[in-house]
């Protein structure tokens, strides 16, 4: 595994939890939008913000952490306590084929995202909300926003650079390739 993809595999996650940090401060302490507190959007009336927003943290850190896997042991060989698989080989498109698609989607997804933003309309086409953090916080609390949400668009681009160094490591082993 290529040192550089080593480095990516690790830093994917790293870039992904400023953003969980600032959805939880925001459902938490408070020091983003009001949004959260005057009301949860579109979610339902049963599920209340500060937990949806602290789910929606965690597994974003844990999809993020499972590019990792493309450059760890368990990433190739199924860990041996998982019963019926462990020990046995992952098959290369049981991690290829799910990580390029995140990666299609994440990289599709952050671009719309951060064009949308950027040009301040939602993803609907609308304006975005009086209550949107790019329109309310000023000062450090605008600067912090900006800074945590800055690095996601880069999450789709380096899993598909990691996805092709795990497929090109892969398909060089087992059952002879043939040339041509």
């Amino acid at each position: 595994m290529p040192r550089w993809a080593r480095v990516i595999a690790h830093a994917i996650p790293l870039l992904v939890l400023p953003s969980g940090v600032w959805r939880i401060a925001t459902a938490v302490l408070h020091v983003g939008g009001d949004g959260l507190r005057h009301g949860a959007g579109d979610l339902p009336a049963w599920l209340p913000g500060p937990v949806y927003v602290t789910f929606l943290s965690v597994l974003s850190e844990l999809l993020a952490f499972t590019a990792v896997g493309l450059v760890a042991a368990w990433g190739e060989v199924f860990p041996r306590w998982i019963p019926g698989l462990g020990g046995r080989r992952v098959p290369l498109p049981a991690a290829v084929l799910p990580a390029a698609f995140g990666a299609a989607v994440l990289t599709v997804l952050g671009t719309v995202v951060a064009v949308s933003i950027t040009s301040g309309v939602t993803l609907q086409g609308g304006r975005l909300p009086a209550d949107f953090p790019t329109l309310t916080l000023h000062g450090w609390r605008l600067g912090f926003f900006v800074a945590t949400y800055a690095p996601l668009p880069l999450w789709g681009p380096l899993l598909a650079l990691l996805t092709l160094a795990y497929w090109r490591r892969r398909r060089g082993t087992g059952a002879a390739q043939p040339r041509g």
